[in-house]
């Protein structure tokens, strides 16, 4: 009769695995040097899992479906917002009005819970980014930016068609700038032993953003207004 699979001795080979890729790269690491760093055998490992591959799989369907529930929720939070308040206009931006601080700790809150998601798996975004040169996983951070860039270009164009933001960017030189930015996060996020201040960086991040792209006046001249005849 096989013996069972030990819940515990699995989420030794994790942590000790997540450590492996992030130094090795997935190519790199070998299984004995996984098995060796927690104290088990190969055995065990293969009671887990079929293969290197197969663990550092499952860590990536982990990160994503994590990073697709968070883009759903942003989009029902955003629809919601829209329902209740409509769209954010430039006076909206120049006052700092209620409204639009609303809108800031919406998106401030949303970008924190991305923050966090990425910095608990940073190492796994790390090796995503430059240590899966080779494998089946290679374009897999590609694939998810492509997913991330289409997602804010579709945000920005409906805000450009509310006029609640500035018309002249193309939308998808805009998203491409949004997910650029926190692919670059990312990778400072995989080299840092010390957890930044992530609420900071949420909401500086759409302090720019926000602002930075808010509709602007029109340029045509005003009409003058003479004063009696």
């Amino acid at each position: 009769m096989p013996r069972p699979a030990d819940p515990n001795a699995k989420d030794a080979l994790i942590a000790a695995a997540r450590k492996e890729f992030a130094r090795r790269g997935v190519r790199g690491a070998r299984i004995e040097d996984i098995t060796a760093a927690c104290g088990l055998s190969k055995g065990a490992f293969y009671l887990h899992y079929k293969s290197k591959e197969a663990l550092f799989g499952e860590l990536v369907h982990a990160f994503l479906h994590e990073m697709s529930c968070a883009g759903q929720r942003r989009q029902d939070d955003m629809a919601a917002f829209l329902a209740e308040n409509g769209p954010i206009s430039r006076r909206d931006v120049e006052d700092r009005n209620a409204r639009y601080r609303k809108l800031l700790d919406l998106d401030t809150a949303e970008d924190l819970r991305v923050l966090e998601h990425m910095w608990s798996f940073r190492d796994v975004v790390g090796v995503l980014l430059r240590g899966s040169q080779g494998t089946r996983f290679e374009g897999a951070i590609w694939e998810i930016t492509d997913g991330e860039i289409d997602r804010v270009q579709e945000t920005f164009q409906r805000f450009q068609g509310d006029h609640a933001c500035r018309d002249d960017i193309p939308s998808e030189v805009f998203g491409a700038m949004i997910v650029g930015t926190y692919v670059l996060l990312a990778m400072r996020m995989s080299r840092m032993k010390e957890k930044p201040d992530l609420h900071a960086w949420a909401r500086s991040l759409h302090t720019l953003v926000r602002e930075g792209s808010a509709p602007v006046e029109s340029s045509k001249p005003k009409k003058s207004v003479r004063s009696g005849t």
